[in-house]
């Protein structure tokens, strides 16, 4: 017998769980917890208990739950026009690519509704444009889960369960220059990268490995293709992480941060890149609606109002700081994209839950940090704090 719910609907962990048993499909590892609502870097479960949130929705958060200014916005755009199909123009699709042509010195932009759906079309692009067909990715890379995206995916776990995936996608070490070489050929369409890595366990790329990507580019004829999609918008303490770089790729990906939490993915090509591709040659339904369009231009105004850019390099030093007084293994990332390495991951992540400290562990035993980029001194504080008493046993 399952647990009774009042009038059919849960209201503890525990008849939550038995509805997802009976009603959703069993794909995701959830904590034993029941979000209610939130704001900056604050949320709350259906018991009343507050959390300090490090996790942000797998980074999607950064200007904080239930930002007055995307929730104005949303709730104005929902009056007017909320979808109309990319058979029409609207105003909020066009404004978000003129301001996105300022943020990334991409040229032109293609709308979407998630990360994978966007590397997805990144691939599309690749083999269209340079008529070739094979990929190179990296040891570590995660770039979604559709086939596509998986098969530039590295974890064997993620994508043995589905062969075959696409043909031609070779796998070499992340930040080894050298190994590029000896796998990259003439008929290589794209070389498919993130700057610093998400799942992989925050690896930051290295100038060395950079320029090697930049130089292979340029002599094999194929193209650059960079997974923005978790580093984007301010993550890092740059506005994209190819910034820090000095890089201009020739596609890049976007979703996450992008709408404040209102889904949302992009592509940004280059000039040469979108005068080769045509009516037909891709489209999505929903991509680029102007409810989405309006959340997006209205997160964006908020990182540039409060300067999040900015605060996300300067308090992700001082939280990295903060976190290697610890008797951690290693703590390294960019801005507050951060990785700290301990022993058991998924152990602090579950203790960190019950003392109101919300933490994501990625496979490899390194704790994710990506919290809302308007979190607080006082919170970074608390975290440390909440961790250090973790690893130490107290």
């Amino acid at each position: 017998m399952g647990v009774r719910m009042e009038h059919g609907n849960p209201n503890s962990v525990e008849e939550f769980v038995e509805v997802e048993k009976q009603f959703l499909i069993n794909v995701y590892r959830r904590q034993p917890v029941v979000l209610e609502y939130g704001w900056g870097a604050r949320v709350v479960d259906i018991n009343g208990k507050e959390y300090i949130d490090l996790v942000a929705g797998i980074a999607v958060n950064s200007i904080g739950h239930a930002h007055p200014t995307v929730v104005e916005a949303i709730c104005n755009q929902a009056k007017k026009l909320i979808h109309t199909s990319n058979l029409y123009y609207t105003r909020p699709q066009i404004n978000l690519a003129i301001k996105l042509k300022e943020l990334t010195g991409m040229d032109r932009f293609f709308f979407c509704n998630s990360g994978t759906e966007a590397v997805e079309g990144a691939l599309k692009f690749a083999r269209k444009v340079t008529g070739k067909k094979n990929f190179i990715a990296f040891s570590g890379s995660f770039h979604g889960r559709s086939m596509g995206a998986l098969s530039v995916t590295f974890p064997e776990k993620y994508r043995n369960p589905f062969l075959p995936l696409l043909e031609g996608v070779e796998f070499v070490e992340f930040n080894n220059p050298d190994n590029i070489i000896s796998k990259i050929n003439r008929d290589t369409a794209g070389i498919v990268v993130e700057l610093v890595q998400g799942e992989g366990g925050v690896n930051v790329a290295e100038k060395d490995f950079v320029k090697a990507l930049i130089d292979v580019r340029n002599d094999y004829d194929c193209l650059l293709i960079v997974d923005e999609v978790q580093t984007g918008f301010g993550r890092t303490g740059r506005w994209f992480a190819k910034d820090h770089f000095a890089l201009k790729p020739d596609i890049i990906t976007m979703a996450k941060a992008m709408g404040g939490g209102i889904p949302i993915g992009g592509i940004g090509v280059t000039e040469e890149v979108a005068r080769v591709l045509t009516p037909g040659d891709h489209a999505s339904t929903f991509g680029g609606n102007p409810f989405a369009c309006s959340a997006s231009l209205a997160t964006i105004k908020v990182i540039e109002e409060e300067k999040l850019v900015e605060k996300a390099k300067v308090d992700g030093e001082y939280f990295m700081k903060s976190l290697k007084k610890l008797p951690v293994n290693e703590v390294r990332g960019l801005g507050m994209m951060i990785g700290v390495d301990v022993n058991n991951a998924s152990e602090v992540v579950n203790e960190a839950l019950k003392r109101g400290l919300l933490v994501n562990n990625t496979s490899n035993n390194t704790l994710r940090l990506v919290p809302p980029l308007v979190i607080t001194r006082d919170e970074i504080d608390k975290a440390v704090e909440i961790l250090g008493d973790i690893i130490t046993g107290q």
